[in-house]
């Protein structure tokens, strides 16, 4: 599953539908989630859910229609609504992030089971090989073991892109940056995911710059190296955008 999801016949698409009609929240809660959330309802593709027996809890991963128009930002939110039947109230929290695996991620670590959040195989380009499928299950298990440094995503139908660079969180780790890239091709309709391994967040983030503009090489292995003077990525690193809009 990657940025370029398909265009189903009018009325196709499945909507996302909350359940909290009849509940209640504080001041703020109510109007964080008509901001966030219920404001781009009818633009938000349900790509997976899960919700607990009891109704307590649900999970979303949802496709944002909306984020083609701001070039770069991650076009994925994940939802958690928490609702309080006794109270007849609900909280929730969300994030925007760049591939599906990592919101399927952000999901299980806040208590969605594993084989609850499956995607619907028929709301995008299916996985082009078995690495790909390795590598997107590896990052839904231990996406907590990674900050998130710096995102783009293109959905360019003549170059739909995703570039994501990570920072380990264990000191330990190396290599202590990785960056994950996302491809989709067109023709045959499915994608690939690939990573690889940087001993500085410069590098990583010049192979990101180097791929937007057509410019990288091949993505160098993960593989153990002696560990680099720790650089920090910042919560929102600076890569010069493209220019153009996303679509």
């Amino acid at each position: 599953m990657s940025s370029a999801v398909p265009k189903p016949a009018q009325g196709s698409e499945p909507e996302v539908d909350f359940n909290v009609d009849r509940l209640d929240a504080d001041e703020q809660t109510l109007l964080d989630f008509y901001l966030q959330i219920q404001l781009r309802e009818d633009m938000l593709a349900p790509l997976a859910e899960h919700h607990t027996t009891s109704g307590a809890h649900s999970y979303y991963v949802l496709f944002d229609h909306t984020a083609t128009w701001d070039p770069g930002v991650p076009q994925y939110v994940a939802v958690h609504l928490h609702r309080h039947h006794e109270k007849r109230t609900f909280d929730f929290e969300h994030a925007a992030l760049p591939l599906p695996s990592m919101a399927q991620s952000w999901l299980i670590h806040r208590g969605c089971p594993a084989d609850g959040i499956g995607l619907n195989p028929e709301l995008g380009p299916p996985p082009a090989d078995e690495a790909t499928r390795a590598l997107e299950q590896r990052l839904a298990a231990d996406g907590d073991h990674y900050a998130l440094g710096y995102s783009y995503t293109r959905d360019d139908p003549d170059d739909a892109v995703i570039v994501v660079a990570l920072r380990a969180l264990d000191e330990r780790a190396t290599p202590e940056f990785r960056v994950v890239v996302d491809e989709v091709d067109a023709g045959a309709w499915t994608h690939t995911l690939r990573e690889g391994g940087f001993a500085t967040v410069e590098e990583a983030l010049k192979w990101c710059e180097d791929r937007l503009t057509g410019m990288a090489g091949p993505l160098p292995p993960v593989r153990a190296a002696t560990p680099a003077t720790r650089a920090g990525l910042p919560p929102t690193a600076s890569v010069p955008r493209p220019p153009g809009k996303s679509r």
